[in-house]
């Protein structure tokens, strides 16, 4: 049984609780994360077997696709994204520090799991558009040709679900701002 996570993300929290409903009853999925989040959407995040979760997602889609802002199914994840979505990842030493920022909360975890999977970086955080007004963004480090491999990667999964908002590499940033991100 391969293990893979997904997530559906819908404009109302009405239809974002019907929804992760119908996705546990659907499937022997686990819900990892059933919340609103800012401004009023609904997010879910569940795992389990790869076929468990594409089921689950693609029964919620289907059953409310006018009120669906964005969806995925993630085969095997990267490790370290469920350490930066709960915020505790444990990171030492900053070579570079790359942000990456977006218009919804589905892209970016799976433009986290393509930069993690393109280059030997460390994620630090993925904010899910909590506080955010919707936006997320996701913040990684690693030597600095590392940084920008893993951010270009993911700058390209986003741009092309139109989800793409800014990025930004820091090579060798102040000490100042490093302890007060990690």
């Amino acid at each position: 049984m391969s293990k893979a996570i997904g997530m559906i993300e819908f404009k109302t929290t009405a239809t974002g609780v019907a929804a992760a409903d119908l996705m546990v009853k659907t499937a022997d999925v686990e819900i990892i994360e059933a919340q609103t989040v800012c401004p009023g959407k609904y997010i879910a995040l569940v795992r389990g077997s790869l076929s468990a979760v594409r089921a689950s997602v693609d029964a919620a889609v289907a059953a409310y696709e006018d009120k669906c802002i964005d969806s995925f199914v993630l085969g095997n994840p990267h490790e370290s994204i469920f350490p930066a979505i709960y915020g505790t990842s444990s990171v030492e030493g900053v070579s570079a520090l790359g942000i990456l920022e977006t218009y919804d909360a589905a892209s970016i975890i799976e433009a986290a799991d393509q930069a993690a999977k393109t280059a030997v970086v460390d994620l630090i955080e993925l904010r899910i558009a909590k506080g955010m007004c919707g936006k997320s963004y996701m913040m990684l480090t690693g030597e600095v040709a590392a940084v920008e491999a893993a951010i270009e990667r993911a700058a390209l999964v986003t741009a092309d679900k139109g989800m793409y908002l800014d990025s930004q590499v820091i090579p060798h940033p102040d000490e100042k701002m490093i302890t007060r991100i990690l």
